[in-house]
């Protein structure tokens, strides 16, 4: 007897939450019925999942390039791009440039050990230069160089970023 009182009592419970459920729902959708039918009325965009479109990476032959003042090492640099004939031309104003290469260069002098004991009087030296498409931000180019024991220290790292930069240019790297 207790067990069939027990089960009427939870069928009764539990047709109650139902029907205060559905009235529940019934009133919310009552209280706001131009905003439900707004929402069904407006059509929502397609979701893309394509990404953006892919930005060129590619520097085009005979573009304006600015060099950023780089404690001396542009002049190298700029030396270097008109020795090594990369195909683009240096400009004074970064308003006029379609590219823009900034940079470090590191020099390191040979210390008194090293040209006592070794006989070396070179200085090592280090540069990175990265290249950067003025319209679009992209970076288009980037190298870095490490050179070892060189006689003529930031003009041999500007030629080194200079060549690489013109095979980059022509498709070779």
């Amino acid at each position: 007897m207790k067990t069939a009182l027990f089960v009427s009592v939870c069928a009764l419970v539990s047709a109650s939450v139902v029907t205060v459920s559905t009235q529940a729902q019934t009133t919310q959708q009552n209280a706001f019925p131009q905003q439900s039918a707004v929402a069904a009325a407006t059509p929502k965009p397609p979701v893309s999942a394509a990404p953006a479109e892919p930005v060129s990476t590619k520097i085009v032959p005979g573009s304006r390039v600015f060099i950023v003042p780089m404690d001396g090492f542009e002049s190298y640099m700029a030396a270097a791009i008109a020795k090594k004939k990369v195909p683009l031309v240096p400009v004074a104003d970064k308003e006029h440039a379609d590219y823009v290469i900034t940079g470090t260069s590191v020099d390191k002098k040979a210390g008194w050990a090293k040209i006592v004991f070794m006989g070396n009087i070179h200085s090592d030296n280090a540069a990175s230069v990265t290249m950067t498409d003025v319209k679009t931000g992209a970076i288009v180019y980037a190298y870095a160089v490490d050179k070892k024991s060189t006689m003529h220290g930031q003009q041999t790292t500007a030629e080194a970023c200079a060549k690489h930069l013109k095979g980059h240019i022509e498709g070779k790297e």
